[in-house]
């Protein structure tokens, strides 16, 4: 059982790590199709991350990321499910979620992020997230690169137009 853990959680947040978020995505997927159920797929990054472990030290920035894992699994239903993609990016994968589903989600953990500062020992520190969003669709060939890649450059749009905002990108029209 400890090793399994320690194969599939990330030892900071103790989210899903990136190997076991994508292989629950490919479920997911796998029941949307079976199902004829939309899948949601976020892709979430900490605002000017490198600023806070540049100001405030390491241990900090481990902090925000910890805190960012508390906010976002106490905030998601019990069927969602999030792992850490890599440095301060995260994956949401949110079975049932049609495009605006989609969004509503995305929308609601940002303002649950940016709702109240983090502490930081004695201080506080406000943290935004950008969030990019696409949606798989029953019928449409589930792609894990392909979904990942527009949810990315969702987020990226999100970065380019000021952070701390909420982008969506069609998978199908992205092809």
């Amino acid at each position: 059982e400890a090793l399994r853990d320690q194969a599939t959680r990330d030892a900071l947040t103790r989210l899903w790590n990136r190997g076991a978020i994508i292989e629950q995505l490919q479920r997911d997927l796998a029941r949307g199709e079976r199902e004829n159920t939309p899948v949601g797929i976020v892709l979430a990054d900490l605002d000017r991350f490198k600023s806070i472990n540049d100001t405030h030290g390491h241990l900090a920035g481990d902090a925000v990321l910890r805190e960012f894992a508390r906010r976002m699994t106490a905030n998601i239903r019990t069927y969602d499910a999030i792992g850490r993609y890599g440095g301060e990016e995260f994956l949401i994968v949110l079975p049932g979620c049609d495009k605006e589903c989609a969004i509503i989600q995305a929308e609601r953990m940002r303002e649950i992020l940016a709702a109240e500062p983090m502490s930081l020992g004695d201080s506080s520190l406000l943290v935004t997230g950008s969030f990019g969003v696409t949606a798989w669709r029953p019928g449409t060939h589930p792609h894990i690169e392909h979904l990942v890649r527009t949810a990315d450059n969702a987020l990226y749009t999100a970065k380019r137009q000021g952070r701390n905002r909420v982008d969506f990108l069609d998978a199908e029209i992205a092809r």
